[in-house]
């Protein structure tokens, strides 16, 4: 599918949207590392806190980059920040409301891809972006742009000590699939990592939750 903006057009929009909520994003890198460190407590109010966390990253992305200033230059960006917007609900509604959601960094490959995928959205995905010529300003940033919320969210969820509920990974998942088109076409490859990470996070989210709900059964 062809692009209704070329990719001039696309990080203008970021240097714009960048300049527009500066200083935020040294605020998402705050509550990121604060979520992360979150994860090796594993206890109520901790699982409350990082859902509030990825709550919030997602409202911004939704309202603030793909409502406020992308929609300037793509009509889909209306009906994805709606649902970025949805997502940011139902992470609450599973984090808060139900309080049905855990954290907590084990020693076991699950655990390592999240974290992996954790440092990907911090770290590695700024770094790629700047090897490939985008200032971090006039680029997607950590907690306030639609693939790097997305792939931290993955590794969040893969650090999820209960059955994380399909109906929470829909969302991420469909954005996975969506934004490759993209990355290819805008000549972003940090954007790869988008898709592994929702391809690969939702198989093993999935496969982990279904054994965790086998093993009640089975003992």
């Amino acid at each position: 599918m062809r692009l209704p903006f070329t990719p001039a057009q696309f990080f203008d929009v970021f240097a714009r949207y960048n300049a527009a909520i500066w200083p935020a994003q040294i605020m998402a890198y705050v509550l990121g590392i604060a979520a992360l460190a979150l994860a090796w407590r594993g206890d109520r109010r901790a699982g409350r806190l990082v859902a509030v966390v990825l709550a919030a990253f997602w409202a911004m992305a939704g309202a603030g980059y793909h409502l406020g200033f992308f929609r300037a230059i793509n009509p889909v960006a209306l009906p994805a920040g709606v649902l970025f917007l949805g997502e940011a609900l139902l992470l609450l509604l599973a984090g808060v409301v139900r309080d049905g959601l855990r954290f907590r960094a084990r020693r076991d490959a699950t655990s390592a891809l999240g974290l992996a995928f954790a440092a990907y959205a911090l770290a590695v995905y700024p770094a790629l972006n700047a090897a490939a010529g985008h200032a971090f300003m006039a680029s997607p940033a950590f907690g306030v742009a639609p693939c790097p919320v997305t792939i931290f969210t993955f590794g969040m969820l893969l650090l999820a000590e209960r059955p994380v509920p399909a109906w929470l990974l829909a969302i991420p998942f469909l954005w996975s699939l969506l934004g490759v088109s993209a990355a290819i076409q805008l000549r972003v490859p940090a954007d790869y990592g988008l898709a592994v990470a929702g391809v690969l996070g939702t198989t093993v989210i999935v496969a982990r939750d279904r054994r965790s709900r086998r093993g009640p059964a089975a003992s």
